[in-house]
């Protein structure tokens, strides 16, 4: 698979990924054993970041979308996230609210589902 495809997978950005493994295709056996063995420099990346947007997101509480419409296109590392977790800047509540209200009703529409079926 492409490198950026194999750094979705395992929630790091490709550009702070090791120029080794952005230099040519990743196999699946390469991606699992990275996912079960991960060497220092993807624990590291994974602790400390620049994080992609998804997994920004996820720090946040947010959506992806909630990160767009605050415009944090950029990614940011760990240090950066808790900051902004510490300051609760009012974009940040309101996305995280926002987020958790469509998480309860997405919730409350697959137990309807469940309940009729």
């Amino acid at each position: 698979m492409k490198p950026e495809t194999a750094a979705k997978k395992l929630g790091v950005l490709l550009e702070a990924t090791p120029e080794a493994f952005r230099a040519g295709p990743v196999s699946r056996t390469e991606l699992q054993e990275l996912q079960d063995a991960p060497p220092e420099w993807l624990v590291e990346l994974r602790r400390t970041g620049p994080h992609p947007r998804p997994v920004v997101a996820a720090r946040l509480g947010v959506s992806v979308a909630g990160l767009r419409r605050a415009d944090m296109t950029e990614p940011l590392t760990t240090a950066e996230i808790q900051a902004l977790l510490a300051e609760k800047p009012e974009w940040l509540v309101r996305e995280r609210a926002t987020h958790a209200a469509v998480m309860a009703e997405n919730a409350r529409i697959k137990r309807d589902r469940a309940a009729q079926g």
